[in-house]
């Protein structure tokens, strides 16, 4: 088993998740079964009761796993199905520490963070690491290991201790470092600084970890001068020196590493078993990104959410809008809308604020409402869905979404002016939305439906089944307390809101379909965490063709995309065996 270990300088939110992911891939792109460990130093247990303003969406494993966004990365670039125990946290070694010491199991000894915490953090890493991630079943060769925070915080401080004693027990060329660091660039001289980078080496190296690959983050290509300071002043040789510049796309990302030598870097410093002959490399990446670069077609998307002043609160809805534009072939705009400026209450406060909202979803070519949680901003979602129900405009409800489309249909449809979900209004006398029955509301951590669940299709006609290549059944993964409430079923379809997909029982309701209408989808489960770059998430990508125009199109083409459209013939996929001659959707 080969380590490698990526830290970071400087700053947190430097793209250590990304650079992680493209190390990956482009050895994964060799042959090599690749797998990953994230490592958060705060103490919570996992990332399941954090707000999104905090680090981003909390992202859903197969497991049920409640996880750091930087794991949607790693399974979305190298293809992978992770488990809860690929997200390390202080809590769950503290934990697992402090339940071992219950049990009697360290014989009376006083119990310190140097051995037992640092022994720990080695045994849950070397034990993950084996663990399969891939179809297939092999055992990794490589796991990448991504320590979250900056070099010298005092959280990480036992994690970077683990490591420099790991080094030693599984051998130099079993273990390397890549470390990422800042090259900032003030306006003020339009330099290159380098100063910040070798005063995080040199701590790093007080700690004892020397690093074999320093990653320059930086807004331009690393000048020739910069690359030999920072291979003086940090121990490296100028070719272990890689400059990471912002690009238009994180496809280009494995493209830039490839090209300046850090497969062969890797494969002579680990002895990685890897033939070093032309290959073809990174194919489908490359396709992408040129792709990307060239897209003339746009469409916008208006995407009305509670947590829209941080984009990475919906990185993986985000990534799968953009995996099913650059399908077919489009430049896509997201139009973030906070959903509370869409009430009544903001035409009193704020008009201004109130009239660009309402423009922005006017203009947009499709609506998506993500999931979320709270009162806040609600009946600004249900005004919206109102709108693009009556507009016939393409719309996709997730999770929350879904649940405000019933509650939206019920008010304006049916005529049951206060029904509501029992979250916002527990009093209500049409509970459309209801409390669901494996909720245990005395404790919040880890107390939803979560995780992969089956959901069977109860029409063989609906769209969303026939985006999904008319599969019996779909699995996907879940994040959800409340439900729509089953006994009121039979209202809403005399009316023309179908309840296409059920649980295996058939109480749980997962998907709507509204007749009549171009493209009204509502989905309880979380699609967007499934999404890959070849492979769009069938809901999403129904939603982008719907707004392009090219729905019924792709329905009577058998939903197949037009060849201009298409992934050429030598775009695999991230294992280098496959191929994937057309973009179709296999059952999940």
């Amino acid at each position: 088993m080969k380590y490698i270990l990526v830290t970071g300088g400087v700053i947190s939110g430097i793209g250590k998740g990304i650079i992680a992911s493209s190390v990956g891939t482009i050895l994964k792109s060799c042959g090599l079964h690749v797998t990953a460990i994230k490592i958060d130093p705060y103490i919570n247990i996992d990332a399941g009761t954090f707000s999104p303003y905090e680090h981003g969406e909390v992202y859903v494993l197969d497991d049920g796993g409640e996880v750091d966004l930087d794991l949607g990365n790693y399974e979305r670039f190298l293809d992978i199905r992770l488990t809860k125990d690929n997200n390390l946290t202080t809590g769950k070694i503290y934990q697992y520490v402090i339940n071992r010491e219950r049990r009697g199991d360290y014989l009376g000894k006083t119990v310190q963070v140097v051995p037992h915490i640092t022994d720990a953090i080695q045994e849950w890493v070397m034990k993950q690491a084996r663990i399969s991630v891939d179809d297939d079943g092999m055992e990794p060769q490589v796991c990448v290991i991504e320590l979250g925070g900056t070099v010298g915080d005092i959280e990480s401080m036992p994690f970077i201790e683990a490591f420099r004693q790991f080094q030693f027990k599984v051998k130099r060329e079993n273990f390397c470092n890549i470390h990422v660091s800042l090259i900032p660039q003030p306006n003020t001289t339009g330099e290159q600084k380098t100063k910040p980078t070798q005063n995080s080496v040199r701590e790093l190296r007080g700690l004892g970890l020397s690093p074999d690959l320093i990653m320059c983050r930086c807004t331009t290509p690393l000048e020739t001068a910069v690359k030999e300071k920072i291979s003086m002043f940090c121990h490296v040789e100028p070719t272990q020196v890689i400059c990471v510049h912002d690009v238009s796309s994180v496809y280009k990302v494995p493209l830039l590493l490839e090209d300046q030598g850090v497969v062969s870097y890797l494969c002579h410093r680990l002895s990685l078993p890897v033939e070093m002959k032309p290959r073809k490399m990174l194919t489908k990446w490359k396709e992408m990104a040129d792709r990307s670069d060239r897209l003339l077609e746009h469409v916008s998307i208006a995407l009305v959410g509670k947590y829209t002043k941080l984009a990475d609160s919906y990185t993986s809805v985000i990534k799968a809008l953009e995996h099913s534009a650059l399908a077919i072939n489009h430049k896509l705009e997201v139009m973030y809308i906070d959903s509370a400026d869409l009430e009544a209450a903001t035409l009193q406060d704020e008009p201004v604020k109130y009239h660009e909202a309402w423009q922005k979803l006017c203009s947009s070519h499709g609506v998506l409402v993500p999931g979320g949680f709270g009162v806040r901003g609600t009946e600004g979602k249900i005004q919206a869905i109102n709108w693009a129900r009556k507009q016939n405009k393409p719309f996709l409800g997730v999770c929350l979404g879904m649940q405000l489309a019933v509650c939206e249909f019920a008010r304006n449809v049916l005529g049951w002016a206060d029904a509501n979900s029992t979250e916002f209004d527990p009093e209500t006398k049409h509970p459309v939305v209801i409390d669901m029955p494996e909720h245990n509301p005395g404790q919040m951590g880890g107390t939803m439906r979560l995780g992969k669940r089956r959901t069977l299709f109860k029409s063989s006609t609906s769209v969303l089944r026939k985006l999904y290549g008319n599969a019996e059944y779909v699995e996907e993964r879940h994040r959800h307390r409340f439900e729509v409430n089953p006994e009121l079923k039979h209202h809403f379809e005399e009316k023309g809101l179908h309840f296409i997909g059920q649980d295996v029982e058939g109480e749980r309701m997962e998907i709507i379909d509204l007749e009549d209408h171009c493209y009204f989808v509502g989905v309880q489960y979380h699609p967007e965490f499934t999404s890959r770059p070849i492979k769009p998430s069938p809901p999403y990508f129904g939603l982008l063709l719907a707004a392009a125009g090219k729905l019924p199109s792709y329905l009577t083409k058998g939903c197949r995309l037009s060849p201009r459209d298409t992934y050429s013939d030598c775009s695999g996929s991230s294992s280098p065996e496959m191929e994937i001659p057309d973009l179709k959707f296999l059952s999940l």
